[in-house]
């Protein structure tokens, strides 16, 4: 039995959004020069080992530490990119490969492999990111450009990316605004943008317009609301400029 079916079906349950964006570009290309060599009669298997070699390769299996604190500086926080996730696996009666970080007790499940975090999202790019804010996007009622626009302000499409005043993720969450929102995994792809996709979306409707928000979004809620527009405030001036232009670029996709 082939390692993977030729109907480009990938199961992986929602919780493992970034492998599961990592796994589907590779796979892709692999069924794609799995097809050439069928039509021309050649045997397909080993341009399928070839290509999850590749991606074996690309996410490396790392032995089971625990993440070590970064030496940036940021005390207290511990560097995301080291993270590990564990990976289980189980093939299926027809083939399809099923992935998942939480099997939840499912006995059909081994161990995959842990690899880091930082080696995951690296793998995914920017094209994975696009898919989150635009399913999020959608979900909570904002322009999914909006969103990537402030992502790739906050962060520069960095999951792993930490401020100096401790804002974390994608969508730079602040731990208190984490806690308010139910954020429990920062450094989670998944879980930021949906965090900060409902942060944005409640700053949206209190203050009905999208620089006014971008602003609160930097600044704080409070600090616009009393000055009644955009604060005298370099940074969160900037901030509003470079997300709004980046939005209209990102329009006209």
């Amino acid at each position: 039995m082939l390692p993977f079916t030729t109907n480009e079906h990938l199961h992986v349950p929602r919780c493992c959004t970034v492998l599961y964006y990592a796994v589907t570009l590779r796979l892709r290309s692999l069924l794609r020069r799995f097809r050439q060599r069928s039509a021309t009669g050649r045997q397909p298997l080993p341009a399928l080992t070839a290509a999850f070699i590749l991606l074996a390769s690309t996410l490396p299996i790392l032995p089971e530490e625990t993440g070590r604190r970064g030496d940036s500086g940021r005390a207290g926080i511990a560097f995301a990119g080291e993270e590990r996730v564990t990976i289980y696996k189980y093939v299926d009666e027809h083939g399809v490969v099923h992935l998942t970080n939480r099997p939840c007790g499912d006995g059909r499940y081994r161990v995959f492999g842990r690899f880091r975090v930082h080696d995951l999202v690296r793998t995914v790019g920017t094209r994975g990111i696009h898919s989150l804010a635009d399913k999020y996007g959608k979900r909570h009622g904002l322009d999914p450009n909006l969103v990537e626009a402030v992502i790739a302000v906050e962060s520069n499409y960095d999951p792993t990316a930490v401020s100096s005043a401790g804002a974390q993720g994608l969508m730079q969450i602040m731990p208190g605004t984490q806690k308010d929102l139910g954020v429990e995994a920062p450094f989670d792809p998944d879980a930021n943008v949906e965090g900060g996709v409902r942060y944005l979306k409640s700053l949206m409707q209190r203050f009905g317009d999208t620089r006014l928000a971008l602003a609160a979004y930097n600044a704080g809620p409070e600090r616009v609301a009393r000055c009644g527009g955009i604060p005298a405030i370099p940074e969160t001036q900037n901030y509003v400029t470079k997300v709004m232009a980046t939005y209209e670029r990102l329009s006209r996709r």
